[in-house]
Protein backbone atom coordinates (compact mmCIF):
# COMPACT_ATOMS: atom_id res chain seq x y z
CA UNK A 1 0.00 0.00 0.00
CA UNK A 2 1.42 3.46 -0.97
CA UNK A 3 2.55 5.91 1.98
CA UNK A 4 0.10 9.19 1.94
CA UNK A 5 3.50 11.80 0.32
CA UNK A 6 3.39 8.82 -2.81
CA UNK A 7 -0.47 8.99 -2.69
CA UNK A 8 -0.04 12.96 -2.84
CA UNK A 9 2.41 12.78 -5.82
CA UNK A 10 0.39 10.77 -8.04
CA UNK A 11 -3.05 12.12 -7.18
CA UNK A 12 -1.58 15.63 -8.12
CA UNK A 13 -1.04 15.94 -11.34
CA UNK A 14 -4.95 14.44 -11.88
CA UNK A 15 -5.91 17.60 -9.81
CA UNK A 16 -4.48 19.80 -11.60
CA UNK A 17 -5.95 18.26 -14.47
CA UNK A 18 -9.57 18.12 -13.14
CA UNK A 19 -8.95 22.02 -12.08
CA UNK A 20 -8.12 23.29 -15.72
CA UNK A 21 -10.95 20.92 -17.26
CA UNK A 22 -13.69 22.47 -14.82
CA UNK A 23 -12.54 26.07 -14.33
CA UNK A 24 -14.35 29.06 -15.62
CA UNK A 25 -11.28 30.59 -17.15
CA UNK A 26 -9.99 28.19 -19.84
CA UNK A 27 -5.98 28.16 -20.09
CA UNK A 28 -5.36 26.93 -23.29
CA UNK A 29 -7.26 29.28 -25.47
CA UNK A 30 -5.79 32.91 -25.66
CA UNK A 31 -8.12 35.47 -23.76
CA UNK A 32 -7.65 37.74 -26.79
CA UNK A 33 -7.46 37.04 -30.84
CA UNK A 34 -5.89 39.56 -33.75
CA UNK A 35 -7.86 41.03 -36.42
CA UNK A 36 -6.05 41.89 -39.67
CA UNK A 37 -8.02 44.90 -40.15
CA UNK A 38 -6.75 46.44 -43.57
CA UNK A 39 -7.23 42.87 -44.71
CA UNK A 40 -10.72 42.23 -44.12
CA UNK A 41 -11.32 45.68 -45.51
CA UNK A 42 -9.48 44.68 -48.55
CA UNK A 43 -11.19 41.68 -49.26
CA UNK A 44 -14.42 44.23 -48.80
CA UNK A 45 -12.80 46.13 -51.54
CA UNK A 46 -12.12 43.46 -53.67
CA UNK A 47 -15.82 41.72 -54.06
CA UNK A 48 -17.38 44.59 -55.34
CA UNK A 49 -14.32 46.17 -57.41
CA UNK A 50 -13.51 43.68 -59.29
CA UNK A 51 -14.94 40.92 -61.56
CA UNK A 52 -15.11 37.03 -61.06
CA UNK A 53 -15.40 34.58 -63.50
CA UNK A 54 -18.77 33.92 -65.04
CA UNK A 55 -20.00 30.28 -63.72
CA UNK A 56 -20.54 28.96 -66.93
CA UNK A 57 -16.62 29.28 -67.16
CA UNK A 58 -16.02 26.72 -64.90
CA UNK A 59 -17.74 23.95 -66.18
CA UNK A 60 -14.72 21.53 -65.75
CA UNK A 61 -14.33 20.92 -61.69
CA UNK A 62 -10.58 19.77 -61.06
CA UNK A 63 -10.27 16.20 -60.24
CA UNK A 64 -10.41 15.51 -56.51
CA UNK A 65 -8.31 12.95 -54.48
CA UNK A 66 -11.82 11.35 -53.12
CA UNK A 67 -14.00 10.11 -55.54
CA UNK A 68 -17.07 11.08 -53.36
CA UNK A 69 -16.29 14.54 -52.89
CA UNK A 70 -17.19 17.99 -54.90
CA UNK A 71 -15.90 21.78 -54.86
CA UNK A 72 -17.47 24.36 -53.19
CA UNK A 73 -17.94 27.99 -54.51
CA UNK A 74 -18.71 31.02 -52.27
CA UNK A 75 -21.29 32.64 -53.86
CA UNK A 76 -18.86 35.97 -54.78
CA UNK A 77 -16.64 33.63 -56.32
CA UNK A 78 -19.11 32.74 -59.42
CA UNK A 79 -21.70 35.80 -59.44
CA UNK A 80 -20.23 39.20 -59.52
CA UNK A 81 -22.51 41.41 -56.84
CA UNK A 82 -24.53 43.42 -58.56
CA UNK A 83 -23.56 46.28 -56.03
CA UNK A 84 -22.08 48.94 -56.08
CA UNK A 85 -20.62 49.31 -52.50
CA UNK A 86 -19.94 46.67 -50.35
CA UNK A 87 -22.29 48.32 -47.52
CA UNK A 88 -25.18 47.64 -49.82
CA UNK A 89 -24.00 44.36 -50.59
CA UNK A 90 -23.74 43.55 -47.04
CA UNK A 91 -27.89 45.00 -46.17
CA UNK A 92 -28.90 43.03 -49.17
CA UNK A 93 -27.07 39.80 -47.64
CA UNK A 94 -28.80 40.97 -44.21
CA UNK A 95 -31.73 41.08 -45.26
CA UNK A 96 -31.97 37.39 -47.66
CA UNK A 97 -30.27 36.05 -44.06
CA UNK A 98 -33.37 37.47 -42.30
CA UNK A 99 -35.20 35.38 -44.95
CA UNK A 100 -33.70 32.63 -44.09
CA UNK A 101 -33.70 32.11 -40.42
CA UNK A 102 -37.61 33.13 -40.72
CA UNK A 103 -37.88 30.24 -42.79
CA UNK A 104 -36.20 27.91 -40.43
CA UNK A 105 -38.69 29.00 -37.68
CA UNK A 106 -41.35 28.57 -39.04
CA UNK A 107 -40.39 24.72 -40.56
CA UNK A 108 -40.16 24.13 -36.86
CA UNK A 109 -42.93 25.57 -36.00
CA UNK A 110 -45.25 23.65 -38.60
CA UNK A 111 -43.21 20.29 -37.01
CA UNK A 112 -44.51 21.50 -33.77
CA UNK A 113 -48.08 22.08 -34.99
CA UNK A 114 -47.70 25.48 -34.79
CA UNK A 115 -49.28 26.70 -38.14
CA UNK A 116 -50.40 24.12 -40.53
CA UNK A 117 -49.44 22.83 -43.85
CA UNK A 118 -52.12 25.38 -45.36
CA UNK A 119 -50.74 28.04 -44.03
CA UNK A 120 -47.19 27.28 -46.39
CA UNK A 121 -49.05 26.43 -49.73
CA UNK A 122 -47.66 29.42 -52.21
CA UNK A 123 -51.09 30.95 -54.36
CA UNK A 124 -50.14 29.08 -57.60
CA UNK A 125 -49.75 25.46 -55.68
CA UNK A 126 -53.27 24.43 -57.30
CA UNK A 127 -52.12 24.93 -60.84
CA UNK A 128 -52.28 21.89 -63.16
CA UNK A 129 -49.31 20.71 -64.24
CA UNK A 130 -50.29 20.10 -67.97
CA UNK A 131 -47.57 20.97 -70.57
CA UNK A 132 -49.90 23.34 -72.25
CA UNK A 133 -50.04 24.94 -69.22
CA UNK A 134 -46.19 24.95 -69.00
CA UNK A 135 -45.43 26.76 -71.77
CA UNK A 136 -44.56 30.61 -69.90
CA UNK A 137 -41.82 32.80 -69.97
CA UNK A 138 -38.76 32.01 -67.40
CA UNK A 139 -39.08 34.97 -65.00
CA UNK A 140 -36.86 36.57 -62.28
CA UNK A 141 -37.68 35.60 -58.48
CA UNK A 142 -38.60 38.37 -56.50
CA UNK A 143 -35.90 37.84 -54.02
CA UNK A 144 -31.74 37.02 -54.33
CA UNK A 145 -31.92 34.10 -51.58
CA UNK A 146 -30.00 33.06 -48.86
CA UNK A 147 -27.51 31.08 -50.14
CA UNK A 148 -24.22 31.85 -50.13
CA UNK A 149 -21.98 28.22 -51.17
CA UNK A 150 -22.95 26.83 -53.86
CA UNK A 151 -21.18 23.40 -55.40
CA UNK A 152 -21.26 22.27 -59.08
CA UNK A 153 -23.21 18.79 -59.79
CA UNK A 154 -24.30 16.79 -62.88
CA UNK A 155 -28.03 16.28 -63.03
CA UNK A 156 -29.14 13.40 -65.34
CA UNK A 157 -27.57 11.05 -68.05
CA UNK A 158 -25.79 12.01 -69.81
CA UNK A 159 -25.19 14.75 -66.74
CA UNK A 160 -26.44 18.84 -67.47
CA UNK A 161 -24.20 20.82 -65.60
CA UNK A 162 -25.34 23.16 -62.59
CA UNK A 163 -24.60 25.25 -59.53
CA UNK A 164 -26.75 23.97 -56.64
CA UNK A 165 -26.95 25.31 -52.97
CA UNK A 166 -25.34 23.50 -50.44
CA UNK A 167 -28.07 23.49 -47.69
CA UNK A 168 -28.18 21.85 -44.10
CA UNK A 169 -31.60 23.25 -43.29
CA UNK A 170 -33.48 21.08 -45.66
CA UNK A 171 -34.02 17.56 -47.45
CA UNK A 172 -35.12 18.10 -50.48
CA UNK A 173 -32.84 18.43 -53.03
CA UNK A 174 -34.91 20.23 -56.24
CA UNK A 175 -33.90 21.94 -59.70
CA UNK A 176 -35.61 23.75 -61.88
CA UNK A 177 -37.03 21.93 -64.96
CA UNK A 178 -37.84 23.07 -68.49
CA UNK A 179 -41.00 23.19 -69.40
CA UNK A 180 -41.02 26.56 -67.03
CA UNK A 181 -44.28 27.85 -65.56
CA UNK A 182 -42.30 30.19 -64.10
CA UNK A 183 -38.46 29.72 -63.25
CA UNK A 184 -36.25 32.32 -61.60
CA UNK A 185 -33.23 33.43 -63.33
CA UNK A 186 -30.57 31.00 -63.16
CA UNK A 187 -26.63 31.12 -65.04
CA UNK A 188 -26.74 27.76 -66.57
CA UNK A 189 -29.57 26.19 -68.81
CA UNK A 190 -32.90 24.91 -67.44
CA UNK A 191 -32.34 21.33 -66.52
CA UNK A 192 -34.63 19.65 -69.82
CA UNK A 193 -35.76 15.75 -68.69
CA UNK A 194 -36.70 14.78 -71.64
CA UNK A 195 -32.63 14.75 -72.72
CA UNK A 196 -31.99 12.57 -70.04
CA UNK A 197 -31.63 9.09 -70.35
CA UNK A 198 -32.48 8.33 -66.58
CA UNK A 199 -34.94 10.24 -65.41
CA UNK A 200 -37.98 8.35 -64.19
CA UNK A 201 -41.25 10.15 -62.44
CA UNK A 202 -41.76 8.88 -59.11
CA UNK A 203 -45.36 6.74 -58.91
CA UNK A 204 -48.16 8.17 -55.91
CA UNK A 205 -47.64 4.87 -53.42
CA UNK A 206 -43.42 5.08 -53.67
CA UNK A 207 -42.12 5.15 -50.34
CA UNK A 208 -40.18 8.55 -51.55
CA UNK A 209 -43.50 10.39 -52.20
CA UNK A 210 -44.98 9.51 -48.74
CA UNK A 211 -42.18 10.78 -46.72
CA UNK A 212 -42.62 14.44 -48.63
CA UNK A 213 -43.77 17.04 -46.26
CA UNK A 214 -46.57 17.84 -48.70
CA UNK A 215 -47.48 16.20 -52.15
CA UNK A 216 -50.18 15.89 -54.44
CA UNK A 217 -50.92 12.94 -56.97
CA UNK A 218 -51.74 13.76 -60.94
CA UNK A 219 -52.49 10.74 -62.69
CA UNK A 220 -50.42 8.61 -60.71
CA UNK A 221 -47.21 10.50 -60.73
CA UNK A 222 -46.03 12.09 -57.19
CA UNK A 223 -45.81 16.13 -57.64
CA UNK A 224 -43.81 17.41 -54.57
CA UNK A 225 -43.86 21.38 -52.80
CA UNK A 226 -41.29 22.75 -50.78
CA UNK A 227 -42.11 26.19 -49.36
CA UNK A 228 -39.72 27.89 -47.14
CA UNK A 229 -42.02 29.90 -45.15
CA UNK A 230 -40.37 33.52 -46.56
CA UNK A 231 -42.50 32.98 -49.65
CA UNK A 232 -40.36 31.52 -51.58
CA UNK A 233 -41.16 27.74 -53.18
CA UNK A 234 -40.71 25.08 -55.48
CA UNK A 235 -43.62 22.71 -56.95
CA UNK A 236 -43.16 20.48 -59.75
CA UNK A 237 -42.51 16.39 -60.29
CA UNK A 238 -40.95 14.24 -57.80
CA UNK A 239 -38.44 11.74 -59.54
CA UNK A 240 -35.30 9.67 -59.39
CA UNK A 241 -32.52 11.01 -61.53
CA UNK A 242 -28.40 10.36 -61.67
CA UNK A 243 -26.30 12.77 -59.58
CA UNK A 244 -22.99 13.13 -60.91
CA UNK A 245 -20.73 14.51 -57.71
CA UNK A 246 -17.08 15.06 -58.81
CA UNK A 247 -16.09 11.51 -60.31
CA UNK A 248 -19.26 9.83 -58.79
CA UNK A 249 -22.43 8.89 -60.23
CA UNK A 250 -25.47 8.05 -58.47
CA UNK A 251 -28.20 6.64 -59.86
CA UNK A 252 -31.90 6.56 -58.43
CA UNK A 253 -31.76 9.87 -56.38
CA UNK A 254 -35.18 11.18 -55.50
CA UNK A 255 -34.82 14.98 -56.52
CA UNK A 256 -37.74 17.59 -57.06
CA UNK A 257 -38.19 18.65 -61.14
CA UNK A 258 -39.09 22.33 -60.52
CA UNK A 259 -41.90 23.77 -62.81
CA UNK A 260 -42.96 26.64 -60.76
CA UNK A 261 -40.22 28.15 -58.53
CA UNK A 262 -40.05 31.30 -56.85
CA UNK A 263 -37.56 33.95 -55.11
CA UNK A 264 -34.57 32.36 -52.73
CA UNK A 265 -32.00 31.13 -55.23
CA UNK A 266 -31.53 33.17 -57.64
CA UNK A 267 -28.33 32.22 -60.13
CA UNK A 268 -28.59 28.60 -58.65
CA UNK A 269 -30.12 26.00 -60.22
CA UNK A 270 -31.77 24.85 -57.33
CA UNK A 271 -30.36 23.22 -54.25
CA UNK A 272 -28.64 19.77 -52.65
CA UNK A 273 -30.81 18.76 -49.59
CA UNK A 274 -27.98 17.74 -47.09
CA UNK A 275 -30.23 17.49 -43.72
CA UNK A 276 -31.09 14.94 -41.00
CA UNK A 277 -34.21 13.06 -42.98
CA UNK A 278 -34.35 10.41 -45.01
CA UNK A 279 -35.15 12.22 -48.43
CA UNK A 280 -31.62 14.60 -47.85
CA UNK A 281 -28.83 13.59 -50.32
CA UNK A 282 -27.02 12.45 -47.15
CA UNK A 283 -29.17 9.93 -46.78
CA UNK A 284 -29.95 8.69 -50.12
CA UNK A 285 -26.17 7.88 -50.98
CA UNK A 286 -26.20 6.20 -47.35
CA UNK A 287 -23.44 7.79 -46.44
CA UNK A 288 -22.57 7.97 -42.74
CA UNK A 289 -20.92 11.64 -42.48
CA UNK A 290 -20.08 14.19 -44.55
CA UNK A 291 -17.75 17.63 -43.77
CA UNK A 292 -17.14 20.88 -45.77
CA UNK A 293 -15.26 23.77 -45.31
CA UNK A 294 -17.22 26.94 -45.92
CA UNK A 295 -13.98 29.57 -47.22
CA UNK A 296 -14.57 33.66 -46.53
CA UNK A 297 -17.50 34.64 -48.46
CA UNK A 298 -15.74 37.28 -49.99
CA UNK A 299 -12.96 34.95 -51.71
CA UNK A 300 -12.32 33.33 -54.54
CA UNK A 301 -11.00 30.48 -52.84
CA UNK A 302 -12.44 26.97 -53.90
CA UNK A 303 -13.00 24.51 -50.67
CA UNK A 304 -14.96 20.67 -50.76
CA UNK A 305 -18.00 18.96 -50.04
CA UNK A 306 -16.72 15.34 -48.42
CA UNK A 307 -18.84 12.02 -48.06
CA UNK A 308 -17.96 9.68 -45.80
CA UNK A 309 -14.14 11.02 -44.80
CA UNK A 310 -13.17 10.85 -41.01
CA UNK A 311 -12.43 13.72 -39.05
CA UNK A 312 -9.17 15.47 -39.39
CA UNK A 313 -7.06 14.66 -35.90
CA UNK A 314 -7.15 18.10 -34.50
CA UNK A 315 -11.29 18.29 -34.79
CA UNK A 316 -12.93 19.79 -31.49
CA UNK A 317 -15.73 16.98 -30.83
CA UNK A 318 -19.10 17.62 -29.87
CA UNK A 319 -22.62 15.68 -29.51
CA UNK A 320 -24.84 15.30 -32.44
CA UNK A 321 -28.26 15.74 -30.91
CA UNK A 322 -31.73 14.88 -32.58
CA UNK A 323 -35.30 16.59 -32.33
CA UNK A 324 -37.96 13.94 -32.06
CA UNK A 325 -40.17 16.24 -33.75
CA UNK A 326 -37.95 17.74 -36.82
CA UNK A 327 -35.10 15.70 -37.97
CA UNK A 328 -33.82 17.81 -40.72
CA UNK A 329 -32.10 20.24 -38.36
CA UNK A 330 -28.64 19.38 -36.92
CA UNK A 331 -28.64 19.95 -33.36
CA UNK A 332 -25.69 21.06 -31.49
CA UNK A 333 -24.37 19.58 -28.19
CA UNK A 334 -23.14 23.31 -26.48
CA UNK A 335 -22.70 23.96 -22.97
CA UNK A 336 -21.68 27.49 -23.02
CA UNK A 337 -20.08 30.33 -24.52
CA UNK A 338 -16.86 32.09 -23.33
CA UNK A 339 -15.29 35.73 -24.26
CA UNK A 340 -11.98 36.60 -23.19
CA UNK A 341 -11.39 33.43 -21.32
CA UNK A 342 -14.60 33.43 -18.79
CA UNK A 343 -17.09 31.51 -19.27
CA UNK A 344 -20.23 33.75 -19.16
CA UNK A 345 -23.17 32.82 -16.72
CA UNK A 346 -25.58 30.98 -19.10
CA UNK A 347 -27.44 28.18 -17.99
CA UNK A 348 -26.77 25.03 -19.97
CA UNK A 349 -30.24 24.86 -21.00
CA UNK A 350 -31.10 27.89 -23.05
CA UNK A 351 -29.09 25.50 -25.70
CA UNK A 352 -30.98 22.54 -24.83
CA UNK A 353 -34.14 21.47 -26.75
CA UNK A 354 -37.12 21.42 -24.27
CA UNK A 355 -39.55 18.57 -23.80
CA UNK A 356 -41.57 20.23 -26.11
CA UNK A 357 -39.40 19.63 -29.21
CA UNK A 358 -38.58 23.60 -28.72
CA UNK A 359 -35.43 25.33 -28.00
CA UNK A 360 -31.49 23.49 -28.77
CA UNK A 361 -29.22 25.46 -31.41
CA UNK A 362 -28.45 23.97 -35.26
CA UNK A 363 -25.49 24.16 -36.98
CA UNK A 364 -26.81 25.24 -40.63
CA UNK A 365 -25.17 26.20 -43.75
CA UNK A 366 -27.50 28.67 -45.05
CA UNK A 367 -27.92 31.02 -42.23
CA UNK A 368 -25.20 33.73 -42.35
CA UNK A 369 -25.16 35.55 -39.01
CA UNK A 370 -25.36 33.35 -35.74
CA UNK A 371 -28.48 33.91 -33.52
CA UNK A 372 -28.95 33.49 -30.28
CA UNK A 373 -32.18 33.73 -27.81
CA UNK A 374 -31.97 37.14 -26.60
CA UNK A 375 -30.85 37.10 -23.09
CA UNK A 376 -27.84 34.75 -24.08
CA UNK A 377 -26.86 37.41 -27.25
CA UNK A 378 -27.11 40.27 -24.25
CA UNK A 379 -24.86 38.50 -21.86
CA UNK A 380 -22.53 38.12 -25.04
CA UNK A 381 -22.51 41.27 -26.14
CA UNK A 382 -22.59 43.16 -22.82
CA UNK A 383 -18.60 40.94 -22.42
CA UNK A 384 -17.36 41.52 -25.54
CA UNK A 385 -18.28 45.28 -25.00
CA UNK A 386 -16.47 45.49 -21.62
CA UNK A 387 -13.50 43.94 -23.63
CA UNK A 388 -13.34 46.79 -25.89
CA UNK A 389 -13.82 49.73 -24.21
CA UNK A 390 -10.69 51.28 -26.22
CA UNK A 391 -12.02 51.27 -29.70
CA UNK A 392 -13.77 53.87 -30.80
CA UNK A 393 -17.86 53.10 -31.67
CA UNK A 394 -19.84 53.50 -34.46
CA UNK A 395 -23.68 53.39 -35.21
CA UNK A 396 -25.34 50.11 -35.45
CA UNK A 397 -26.08 48.70 -38.43
CA UNK A 398 -29.04 46.58 -39.93
CA UNK A 399 -29.53 43.90 -37.31
CA UNK A 400 -26.39 44.82 -35.63
CA UNK A 401 -26.52 46.91 -32.71
CA UNK A 402 -22.37 46.65 -31.65
CA UNK A 403 -20.16 48.18 -33.95
CA UNK A 404 -16.83 49.57 -34.12
CA UNK A 405 -15.10 52.70 -36.12
CA UNK A 406 -11.75 50.58 -37.18
CA UNK A 407 -10.42 53.08 -40.41
CA UNK A 408 -7.68 54.57 -38.51
CA UNK A 409 -5.99 51.17 -37.19
CA UNK A 410 -4.45 48.51 -39.32
CA UNK A 411 -5.06 45.68 -36.61
CA UNK A 412 -6.73 45.27 -33.35
CA UNK A 413 -6.68 42.94 -30.20
CA UNK A 414 -10.25 41.51 -29.05
CA UNK A 415 -11.01 39.27 -26.63
CA UNK A 416 -11.80 35.33 -27.85
CA UNK A 417 -14.91 34.32 -28.39
CA UNK A 418 -15.50 30.73 -27.78
CA UNK A 419 -17.68 28.14 -28.21
CA UNK A 420 -17.64 25.43 -25.08
CA UNK A 421 -18.37 22.02 -25.45
CA UNK A 422 -18.70 19.11 -23.03
CA UNK A 423 -15.72 17.10 -21.80
CA UNK A 424 -14.07 20.68 -21.72
CA UNK A 425 -13.46 21.24 -25.11
CA UNK A 426 -13.74 24.03 -26.29
CA UNK A 427 -13.70 26.24 -30.30
CA UNK A 428 -12.11 29.60 -29.99
CA UNK A 429 -13.37 31.54 -33.37
CA UNK A 430 -10.76 33.48 -35.63
CA UNK A 431 -11.64 37.09 -34.71
CA UNK A 432 -13.09 37.63 -38.30
CA UNK A 433 -15.42 35.53 -37.83
CA UNK A 434 -17.49 37.75 -35.09
CA UNK A 435 -15.86 41.31 -35.95
CA UNK A 436 -16.66 41.81 -39.42
CA UNK A 437 -16.68 44.89 -41.76
CA UNK A 438 -19.96 45.96 -43.18
CA UNK A 439 -18.59 48.47 -45.62
CA UNK A 440 -15.37 49.02 -47.04
CA UNK A 441 -14.43 52.47 -44.95
CA UNK A 442 -13.43 50.88 -41.60
CA UNK A 443 -17.12 49.93 -39.75
CA UNK A 444 -16.75 46.76 -38.18
CA UNK A 445 -19.83 44.65 -36.57
CA UNK A 446 -20.50 42.41 -33.79
CA UNK A 447 -21.40 39.57 -35.58
CA UNK A 448 -24.14 37.90 -33.68
CA UNK A 449 -27.39 38.92 -33.34
CA UNK A 450 -30.44 38.57 -31.15
CA UNK A 451 -33.94 35.81 -31.49
CA UNK A 452 -36.93 36.03 -30.14
CA UNK A 453 -37.27 32.75 -31.20
CA UNK A 454 -36.16 29.87 -28.90
CA UNK A 455 -34.66 28.01 -31.64
CA UNK A 456 -30.44 29.95 -31.87
CA UNK A 457 -28.71 28.79 -34.95
CA UNK A 458 -24.61 29.04 -35.45
CA UNK A 459 -24.06 30.15 -39.28
CA UNK A 460 -21.74 30.13 -41.60
CA UNK A 461 -19.75 33.70 -40.82
CA UNK A 462 -18.91 32.06 -37.71
CA UNK A 463 -18.14 28.53 -39.84
CA UNK A 464 -15.67 30.41 -42.20
CA UNK A 465 -12.09 29.14 -42.39
CA UNK A 466 -13.33 25.77 -40.10
CA UNK A 467 -14.03 22.10 -41.54
CA UNK A 468 -17.09 21.32 -39.64
CA UNK A 469 -18.30 17.35 -40.15
CA UNK A 470 -21.60 15.82 -39.12
CA UNK A 471 -20.14 12.06 -37.99
CA UNK A 472 -24.19 10.66 -38.05
CA UNK A 473 -22.86 7.24 -37.32
CA UNK A 474 -21.25 8.60 -33.68
CA UNK A 475 -23.39 11.01 -33.22
CA UNK A 476 -21.06 13.93 -33.25
CA UNK A 477 -20.23 17.21 -34.79
CA UNK A 478 -16.24 18.34 -35.54
CA UNK A 479 -14.75 21.87 -35.84
CA UNK A 480 -11.30 21.77 -37.54
CA UNK A 481 -9.63 24.83 -37.71
CA UNK A 482 -7.79 26.05 -40.81
CA UNK A 483 -8.70 22.83 -42.71
CA UNK A 484 -9.96 23.97 -46.05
Amino acid sequence: MPNPMELLIYLFPLFLLFCSTHSRTTPHTPKTTLLDVVSSLQNAHNVVAFPHRHPLQRQQEPSLLSSFAIHLHSRASIQKPSHSDYKSLTLARLARDSARVRALQTRLDLALNRVSNSDLHPAESNAEFESNALQGPIVSGTSQGSGEYFLRVGIGKPPSQAYVVLDTGSDVSWVQCAPCSACYSQSDPIFDPVLSSSYAPIHCAAPQCKSLDLSECRNGTCLYEVSYGDGSYTVGEFATETVTLGAASVAGVAIGCGHNNEGLFVGAAGLLGLGGGKLSFRAQVNATSFSYCLVDRDSDAVSTLEFDSPFPRNAVTAPLMRNPELDTFYYLGLKGISVGGEALPIPETSFEVDAGGGGGIIVDSGTAVTRLRSEVYDALRDAFVRGTKGLPKANGVSLFDTCYDLSSRNSVEVPTVSFRFPGGRELPLPAKNYLIPVDSVGTFCFGFAPTTSSLSIIGNVQQQGTRVGFDIANSLVGFSASSC
